[in-house]
């Protein structure tokens, strides 16, 4: 880590310069006029941490177990679409980073290298997120998942139509990249971009460039979010009955969804609401983490908005498993590359680790209700107690 680079913002802030405007609009981007976006972002202000004292912290640890495995953190890395735009095999530097420091890696359905060739140049453990375009083509992914060794399957169900993104629908942003004046213009603005993109293949779908599906109209219908609209409990008892490993689903918000799907057979739930890049107004899964644990008895894990080592460490205490990083490791990537990733992912751990020396809590799994509280919540307690 750069010693002028002390956070996640510095990062993005670095990604900013060092990216084309029209990809960074694209990995910043939210839908709509972008309220859910910024919200992700403040929603931590919400609760305050509730310190302990006269605790031993003197040897902390923030490992985490999840699925009978212990992980080096309490933090997966989320799958994201397209990160050949941001650096020549990003999907395969991410899972390295992640493989190196011991996290879930994720490897998206919209990714730039295929399901088969990243389990061969990775060795980590993997983990794939399905989107369902078409049912026969999402039966195909799980089996070739299920060939290539994935331990992990991850079925998104938040995209049914697609999200308004309008910074993209403005840049006229797709793939392939259409290389109008002002693209081509901010391109040479950013010669290090330029020059490692130029020097790769043109990005593509790579998911969907099989002998099963060619079609340009499938990875035109991906790049759309033109999704299957009709999945729904049936379609997901069937995918479930091909894969014989751990399920999680993502994209739920109501806790009574994540119920359902436990008792549909899901080994357990991913809280999103994908990053305010669908439904702009969306509530924040923060907001409904604490009754989802309640409903839930299986791992909830959580995304949207994490920047700090503290906002992860509120949403362990407010009962999830695990937090999924998305922009906050793409900006790593944008910056160095597999180094930058790496850098993000010992930045946050160090963070964590400070933050549960301050709480007076020894490990994670000491984390609880009992660190963190509402402050609206507090202000009441405090007026009833007349301390206001």
């Amino acid at each position: 880590m750069k010693n002028n680079l002390l956070n996640v913002s510095d990062y993005r802030a670095l990604a900013k310069k060092k990216l084309p405007r029209m990809i960074f609009d694209y990995l910043e981007g939210g839908a709509e006029d972008e309220k859910g976006l910024v919200y992700n972002q403040r929603v931590f202000e919400r609760w305050g941490l509730v310190p302990q004292r006269l605790v031993d912290v003197s040897n902390r640890d923030i490992t985490c177990k999840l699925f009978e495995q212990t992980w080096s953190a309490p933090f997966a890395i989320a799958p994201t679409g397209l990160n050949a735009t941001l650096r020549p095999d990003g999907d395969l530097l991410l899972a390295r980073a992640a493989a190196k420091e011991n996290i879930p890696f994720m490897l998206s359905s919209a990714a730039n290298m295929s399901i088969e060739d990243l389990a061969r140049r990775c060795d980590g453990e993997k983990w794939f997120q399905l989107y369902i375009v078409h049912p026969e083509l999402a039966e195909q992914m799980v089996k070739r998942a299920l060939m290539a060794g994935y331990t992990t399957l991850v079925i998104t169900i938040d995209i049914v139509v697609n999200g308004y993104r309008e910074r993209d629908l403005r840049n006229q942003f797709r793939l392939p990249i259409h290389y109008r004046p002002a693209a081509i213009l901010d391109g040479c603005l950013h010669p290090g971009w330029l020059l490692r993109f130029i020097r790769q293949d043109k990005p593509q779908l790579a998911n969907f460039v099989t002998s099963e599906s060619t079609s340009l109209a499938v990875q035109a219908a991906l790049m759309n979010r033109q999704m299957d609209a009709s999945f729904d409990a049936e379609s997901l008892s069937r995918l479930r009955a091909l894969w014989p490993h751990k399920l999680l689903i993502k994209g739920i918000i109501r806790p009574e969804d994540a119920r359902r799907c436990v008792e549909l057979g899901a080994d357990g739930v991913i809280l999103s609401n994908h990053g305010g890049r669908q439904l702009d107004t969306a509530l924040s899964p923060m907001e409904t983490l604490g009754e989802t644990r309640r409903l839930v008895d299986a791992p909830v894990l959580i995304d949207s908005g994490f920047r700090r080592g503290a906002d992860i460490i509120k949403a362990l205490a407010l009962g999830a498993d695990m937090v999924l990083l998305g922009r906050a490791a793409l900006y790593g990537l944008a910056v160095a590359g597999e180094q930058g990733v790496i850098d993000i992912i010992r930045l946050l751990k160090e963070d964590i680790d400070r933050t549960l020396a301050h709480l007076g809590a020894p490990t994670v799994s000491a984390l609880g209700q009992a660190f963190v509280r509402q402050r609206c919540a507090l202000a009441a307690y405090e007026k009833e107690a007349g301390l206001r």
